[in-house]
């Protein structure tokens, strides 16, 4: 991979990070007012992102077989 591509996975990183910590605090604050319509929908939001993340950190580590 080009240093360009690595920079650009991290800078995505970096924004997924940011976006994971605010879905953990609207999700703390829809348990706390019991909307569970709400809390539904931000915890399958935060399963994407945490996927994207996972994906995206892979994405990172070099291949061995290669």
């Amino acid at each position: 991979m080009p240093g360009e591509d690595l920079s650009a996975i991290a800078r995505r990183l970096a924004v997924l990070r940011g976006d994971e910590r605010e879905l953990v605090r609207e999700i703390e604050s829809a348990a706390t007012a019991g909307d569970e319509l709400a809390l539904s929908r931000l915890r399958k939001r935060h399963a994407q992102i945490r996927e994207q993340i996972a994906w995206l950190e892979d994405k990172l580590i070099p291949d061995l077989d290669a």
